[in-house]
C-alpha cells in the first residue's frame, strides 16, 4: 500500500514536468500562424469597409433613411468587427514568446478561450446586423436596378455568405482544434 507521502511527492512531481522541445515548437507555431491569420482577417475587413463607404457616399445614401440605416448597420457591423480583431491582435501581442513555456502556454489557451467567446456570441450578432443591413436595402435595389442584376446581386450575396460562412466555421473549427491539442500539452 502507498503511504501518504509518496503519493503527495508523487503528485507535487507530477504538476513539475515541463514541456518537451517539441511542445515548445508546436506551441510557437501555432501562434504565429495565428498572428498571420488574424492580420489577414483584419485587412479584408478593412477592405469590405472601405468598399462600403465608397458606396455609401457614390450612391447618396444619406438622402434615403432606408439606405442610410441599412449601409449603417452594414458598416456599423463591420466596425465593431474590425475593433474586436485589434484588441484580439494587441491581446495575442500581449504573449510574449520570452516568458516560460508553461505561461506561454496557459496565456495562449486564455486567448484562444477568449476568440471561442468571440466566435459564439458576437460573430452571430455582427453578422445578423450585416445581413439585416442588406436586406434593407434589397427593396431599393430593386427599384432602382435591373431585374437582371438584382438577382445578380441577391445571387452573388448568396453565394458570397455561404462560401464566407463556411470558411469562418472552418477557422473557428481550427481554433477549437488548436485549443483542445494546446490543451493536451498541458
Amino acid at each position: 500500500m502507498i503511504d501518504f507521502n509518496t503519493l503527495q511527492s508523487q503528485w507535487k512531481d507530477q504538476k513539475n514536468i515541463n514541456p518537451g522541445k517539441d511542445d515548445y515548437q508546436l506551441v510557437t507555431k501555432k501562434f504565429k500562424k495565428l498572428q498571420r491569420d488574424q492580420h489577414t482577417t483584419k485587412f479584408v475587413l478593412i477592405g469590405t469597409l472601405a468598399v462600403l463607404v465608397f458606396f455609401f457616399i457614390y450612391v447618396y445614401a444619406f438622402k434615403n433613411m432606408t439606405m442610410t440605416i441599412g449601409l449603417s448597420l452594414m458598416m456599423g457591423s463591420l466596425v465593431l468587427r474590425i475593433l474586436i480583431e485589434f484588441l484580439s491582435i494587441k491581446r495575442l501581442k500581449s504573449i510574449h514568446t520570452f516568458i516560460s513555456v508553461n505561461e506561454f502556454k496557459t496565456r495562449l489557451i486564455a486567448y484562444y478561450k477568449t476568440r471561442t467567446k468571440t466566435h459564439y456570441v458576437a460573430s452571430p450578432i455582427i453578422v445578423m446586423a450585416y445581413i439585416t443591413g442588406f436586406v434593407m436595402m434589397l427593396p431599393l435595389f430593386k427599384m432602382n436596378l435591373s431585374r437582371g442584376f438584382y438577382l445578380y446581386i441577391v445571387i452573388s450575396a448568396i453565394t458570397v455568405l455561404l462560401v464566407l460562412g463556411t470558411f469562418i466555421m472552418k477557422k473557428v473549427r481550427q481554433e477549437l482544434k488548436d485549443l483542445k491539442v494546446l490543451q493536451q500539452l498541458e
